[in-house]
Order: C-alpha cells, then structure tokens, then sequence
C-alpha cells in the first residue's frame, strides 16, 4: 500500500482544478485526477487526506460498473500501471495510478442534483423550521434521521468554491432547461432509488446524495463522481436510530475537528492533526470495504 499522497497534479494538457479533482482536457475525453485533498465547511484544507484520491476514484469507478444499467454516465476506465501507456498520450507518474479516471467528455450542466431519503443535515433545519425542504412540502412530526415517505430532489447551484445554494426546480429548468431538468430529476431518483437499495444489503444508509450530469450527443449523462463520500451521506445500517444525528462514515472527523478548533469564516485554512487525517483514512478504506467487500487495491 502507498503512503504517498497528491495535493497537486501537474501533466501536460490544459486543466481546470476543482476543490478535490484536476480535470485534464484530451479532446474528447477528460482524465480525472482526484488528490488527497479534502474540503469541509467548504473550505480547502492544506493537510493530505492519505488514500483519500483513490478511494474516491475506486469507489466511484463500482459504481458506474453497476448503474450503467440505470443511467448513462461519462466513466471508460480507472487508469493503473497496465492500461496507462494504451490509454493516454503521455506518460502518467506512478503515485498518479488508481487515482485518475478517464472519462467521456460532456458538456456540464451547471447545477447539482441532490436526493434526499432521509431528513438530516439542512434539510433537518430547514424542515423544523418551514414544514418543508426547499419548499417542498411534508407530512408533520417527522423526527431527525427518519426515512422519509419517498425520496426528494433539491437541486443546487454548482460553486467551485464558496457555498452551494439550493434552488427551486422551476429554477433548475429556467438555468439548464426544460429537457435536461427532467432528465436531471429523473435519473438522480432512479440511480439514488437503485443504490439506496444496494448499499441497505452492505449494511451502509445513503441518507442523501449528489450528483453532477452534463450534456453529450445531446444527452444528459451522468458525470463527475459518483456515491462516494465526499458526495453522499453514508450511516451504518446497525447503529441507525431515528430521532437524532447518526454516526456517520464519511469525512465528518475533520469537519467535527474544524467546527471544535475555533476556526471562523474568513480565517486561513488550518492544518489537520495527524490522527484527525488518519481518523478519516480508516473511514474511506472502511465504506469502501463494506460496499465492496474488498480492500481498496494497491494503486501501481
């Protein structure tokens, strides 16, 4: 197993840098780079998450294994030692292998499709105080973490950096139009409903997730990553208790960390403590474990 890890990725094509990704341009393909970097309060932390980029990438590439039924997606292959000379125009450094995904291009829609399946999170505030979340409607007396009665779409403006804001779906449909909003909604429910499903047998909850689609052979397709956790929120299916916040197993010791050390809006991004970043190593390497029932490979 490495213990090297990647902050910054320099390979020769053009390449837009994302909070966690380094997306390069090869024509009509991308190739994904995903670091070890990790955001939380939407901010960019400067410590390494060790492992975290493969994770990422890994997990995601199982994914678009299994949902390609359901939805079409942008993913070709997870680039390692033995496809990399075939696949790419120039060489790709080692401790890049297993963290780079080569994809179809497409043409981003820029907005974000999250589905909830259970109220937690912001959807929690909002629904205590409105009886709703982003405006939409439901029944009274739900608790904290309870499932709810059908899973929602609460779609979100896209911010490489800064916050997110959520937005109406007459919204979505006046920024990407009519056709893709559908396709947007649709597909978002149908892979959520889908993985929701196969996570429940692993043992894992996907309390809610994201996604990200964009436009190809004037198709909306599914891109970007995919039911990570960077992206969902992942519970353990035998700690879960309606009626208060859940343990969860996604990237929340940092965030716990961050909100505890005092940091405020508008400070510089502070360094993680080492067991804090290992702390959140051994939970990717363990949802990973869980959904795929294998250890997260060695990536040369």
């Amino acid at each position: 197993m490495t213990t090297e890890t990647v902050l910054s990725t320099d390979l020769p094509a053009p390449v837009r840098r994302g909070k966690v990704r380094d997306i390069y341009d090869l024509g009509d393909r991308l190739l994904l780079v995903a670091t070890d970097r990790i955001s939380a309060l939407d901010l960019v932390l400067p410590t390494p998450i060790p492992r975290k980029g493969e994770m990422l990438t890994r997990l995601s590439a199982w994914w678009f294994a299994r949902i390609g039924e359901v939805v079409p997606h942008h993913f070709i292959d997870v680039i390692d030692a033995g496809n990399a000379e075939a696949l790419l125009p120039f060489p790709l450094p080692a401790d890049y292998h297993g963290r780079s995904m080569l994809v179809r291009k497409a043409r981003r829609h820029e907005a974000e499709c999250i589905v909830r399946g259970y109220l937690s999170g912001s959807g929690w505030r909002e629904y205590r105080r409105d009886g709703a979340v982003c405006g939409i409607a439901l029944p009274e007396g739900l608790e904290e973490s309870q499932r709810l009665p059908e899973p929602i779409f609460t779609p979100s403006t896209k911010a490489d950096e800064g916050h997110d804001e959520n937005i109406s779906y007459e919204r979505l449909e006046a920024t990407v139009g009519a056709e893709a909003a559908n396709a947007m909604r649709k597909r978002s429910l149908a892979v959520y409903d889908y993985a929701h499903r196969v996570a429940l047998e692993r043992g894992v909850i996907i309390a809610d997730t994201k996604f990200e689609f964009g436009l190809r052979d004037e198709e909306t397709i599914l891109i970007d990553e995919a039911l990570t956790p960077d992206s969902s929120r992942f519970w353990p299916l035998d700690r879960y208790e309606p009626g208060g916040s859940q343990p969860s197993l996604d990237k929340e010791p940092v965030r716990a960390w961050l909100v505890a050390s005092g940091w405020r809006e508008g400070d510089p991004a502070p360094e993680v403590p080492d067991d804090v970043a290992a702390a959140t190593t051994e939970r990717y390497l363990a949802v990973y474990r869980t959904l795929t029932g294998e250890d997260l490979p060695a990536s040369a």
